[in-house]
């Protein structure tokens, strides 16, 4: 299984002002073939000059991840035991 994420070579367009200058900042540190910057440019780019940053991100994304998963072990409970009683009625 690859551990690359599809999203991450997107090419980034510049349609915002801030898209604009981060694309720009990127583009300068990489200096890739036609002038393309992907998100994954720009991922390596925060890591490295920013990554309190993606810290941030990662954490909150890890916290929703885990009650996401709390939320659907509870809902999973629930149904085995609904089916149970409906089994138990018959």
């Amino acid at each position: 299984m690859e551990d690359i994420t599809q999203g991450l070579k997107e090419t980034v367009n510049t349609d915002t002002v801030m898209k604009s200058w981060l694309v720009n900042y990127v583009g300068d540190r990489h200096n890739p073939q036609g002038d393309t910057v992907t998100v994954e440019m720009i991922v390596e780019t925060m890591a490295k000059e920013f990554p309190e940053f993606l810290m941030a991100i990662a954490e909150e994304n890890w916290v929703r991840g885990y009650h996401q998963a709390l939320e659907d072990i509870d809902i999973g409970r629930q149904a085995a035991e609904s089916e149970l009683e409906l089994q138990n009625e018959e």
